[in-house]
């Protein structure tokens, strides 16, 4: 993960399109058509804010492959709790993940057919 400030995943998160594309993949992970067709908003639009919830590590892609053994990115959310504070005339944001990064991998090994 690249690190991005405060201004930045607020920024991402101030645009209704990102936090309601975050909404869809939060209780369960989704393909960008699925959240495409769920919000009724055009593909390119949930790419681009998937790519900036991405960059802020707000969700993750995993692949997936379909029973014709075509691959695509199932997206969900990578956090459990996001807090924003203003200390010091700055904002200070906190997010608290439940699971650690070894337990991701083993997740994803999972989903892809690994031991």
């Amino acid at each position: 993960m690249s690190f991005v400030g405060a201004d930045e995943l607020l920024d991402t998160l101030g645009d209704s399109r990102s936090r309601a594309v975050l909404a869809a993949v939060n209780d369960e992970p989704r393909s960008a058509k699925e959240v495409a067709d769920a919000l009724d908003v055009s593909l390119p639009t949930v790419y681009r804010r998937l790519d900036d919830l991405e960059a802020c590590d707000l969700v993750a892609a995993q692949t997936a492959v379909a029973p014709d053994g075509n691959h695509y990115k199932r997206y969900s959310s990578t956090f459990e709790e996001l807090s924003v504070r203003l200390e010091d005339d700055a904002y200070e944001v906190d997010v608290r993940r439940d699971e650690d990064l070894a337990d991701r991998f083993s997740d994803l090994w999972s989903e892809l057919g690994g031991e």
